[in-house]
């Protein structure tokens, strides 16, 4: 049984398919895993209609438009929670068949035991790579803004402090600081926020968007957004 070390290095010399949300620590571990390895494509999954990804409700269309930034095939596949395992191990599947030998996602806190990632990645015959697993929350956050990626926040819980106006803001070092001080964890863990990257250094180019309307839904709140 694995207690997980071999994850932080798992992509270094491998092919690898990347989970992807379009936010921050998945675009961070992409980040580091093609420092190392050979990234093959990016899986995203969609809530049933396809309209919207199952992981930060993204458009799809804005999702292509960080891949193509990126240089990268996308993966994707629409499903309900119900078959969710089943449609991912396809998509696993086929990324394999393409040459990946490894699953790279951004999940920091993942227990090292009964990990969800781990047995679908070896039930399709990968490996798991998790390059910031167990790395500090706030220390994530800062390396991430060092780099040079460029990040909106895009999705609040109102019930875990975070308020309306933090929505559209960009992830600084200053806003870091205002997130700890409020309580809140600089990486959003806790399920406070999520974010989409729009510029970095693995970007040939910005995703150029248009901050829209605010939508509530119950204890959440989300800001779409639009290409421009």
């Amino acid at each position: 049984m694995t207690d997980g070390t071999e994850w932080k290095t798992n992509a270094r010399g491998r092919k690898f398919i990347a989970s992807f949300s379009g936010g921050k620590d998945s675009v961070l571990a992409l980040y580091k895993a093609m420092k190392v390895g050979e990234a093959v494509g990016l899986i995203v999954m969609l809530e049933e209609e396809g309209e919207r990804s199952r992981s930060h409700g993204m458009p799809p269309e804005l999702i292509r438009a960080q891949a193509t930034s990126i240089g990268l095939p996308v993966y994707t596949a629409a499903s309900s929670w119900e078959d969710y395992e089943e449609v991912f191990m396809s998509l696993l599947k086929k990324a394999k068949n393409q040459g990946a030998e490894v699953l790279v996602t951004g999940d920091l806190d993942t227990p090292a035991h009964g990990c969800w990632h781990d047995k679908v990645a070896k039930n399709a015959g990968l490996k798991l790579g998790m390059p910031l697993w167990e790395m500090d929350h706030r220390e994530t956050v800062e390396e991430f803004i060092n780099l040079g990626f460029q990040t909106i926040l895009v999705t609040v819980n109102l019930s875990l402090g975070m308020r309306e106006d933090d929505l559209g803001r960009t992830l600084t070092h200053e806003y870091v600081q205002e997130l700890v001080a409020r309580g809140i964890d600089p990486c959003g863990e806790g399920g406070e926020f999520h974010t989409t990257v729009i510029d970095g250094p693995i970007f040939k180019q910005p995703i150029p968007v248009r901050k829209c309307e605010i939508l509530r839904d119950g204890e959440y709140a989300f800001m779409r957004l639009e290409l421009l």
